[in-house]
């Protein structure tokens, strides 16, 4: 089956899987399902399958071939993939319709922008730097996604509050807003976690490549200020209780900060700046 019909397969499947869940989840149905359905779990691992084979075919298939386009698809490949493990052990009804779409976008990405190739066979080290990397952006996706929940539902209670109605009516299914608040922040450490790893394996190839430890350059700047960002946040929630609005900005700006660190400066150069 030729790549194209797959991209449209998986693409079609994630977008018709985003409005089912509009549809079941976010229109104000009386009797909604709690929690996701057999058949839904399979029918989000079908296109995810396919989303995945796509990125191994595209980056690891000949040569070793990556850009910002193949960063952002397997960025939000591992937050999909991380939302359907915790769907299972956590009801999160309300998020299919904001990560489906992101998702049926981030597929077809690589079709546009093809990435550059490299002619050098990959060490084990580079690899492993690169997929640290590739997970951090992972999870805080899914963390990011946490922060638009919270925004929902507190924009919810607000609503209710002043009007009188049943709060969190959108979402009925989900959590108490401290329990995903709690797994906000855990999702938040993880993710420091696998940048402070990708960051020290980053400073030992550059030691061992370039005879220093950090080259002082657009990506080394801005992973550096996404951890120091994670990194602050993390100590303000556990030394002062930061919540709440507090901890949605500074999620928010660790997030685009991560972002930029390689997405931001690959799409200026092969989008921008036309460099291959």
């Amino acid at each position: 089956m030729p790549d194209i019909v797959i991209h449209a397969v998986a693409g079609a499947a994630y977008v018709g899987l985003a409005w089912h869940f509009w549809r079941t989840r976010w229109r104000r149905a009386e009797e909604r399902p709690a929690g996701l359905r057999g058949w839904e779990r399979a029918a989000i691992l079908a296109p995810l399958a396919l989303h995945g084979w796509l990125l191994h075919q595209g980056v690891l298939g000949g040569q070793f071939t990556f850009g910002f386009a193949q960063a952002l698809s397997a960025t939000v490949w591992l937050g999909v993939a991380l939302y359907w493990i915790e769907s299972f052990f956590m009801r999160l009804d309300g998020v299919e319709p904001l990560v489906l779409p992101a998702a049926a976008v981030a597929l077809f990405l690589p079709l546009a922008f093809p990435g550059r190739a490299s002619a050098q066979a990959l060490s084990a080290e580079f690899t492993l730097h690169v997929l640290l990397f590739l997970a951090a952006y992972g999870v805080l996706t899914i963390a990011i996604l946490h922060v638009a929940m919270l925004s929902f539902l507190e924009r919810d209670l607000h609503a209710a509050g002043a009007q009188g109605d049943a709060p969190l009516a959108r979402f009925p299914a989900l959590p108490p807003l401290l329990t995903l608040e709690r797994l906000l922040f855990r999702l938040i450490a993880l993710s420091f976690i696998l940048l402070s790893l990708g960051l020290v394996l980053g400073v030992a190839l550059s030691e061992a490549t370039y005879g220093r430890a950090l080259r002082f350059d657009h990506k080394t700047l801005f992973s550096v200020l996404a951890w120091l960002t994670l990194g602050v946040l993390l100590v303000g929630r556990y030394v002062r209780g930061w919540r709440g609005r507090t901890a949605l900005r500074w999620t928010t700006a660790g997030f685009i900060f991560l972002l930029l660190a390689y997405v931001g400066r690959s799409f200026v150069l092969e989008v921008i700046l036309k460099r291959a």
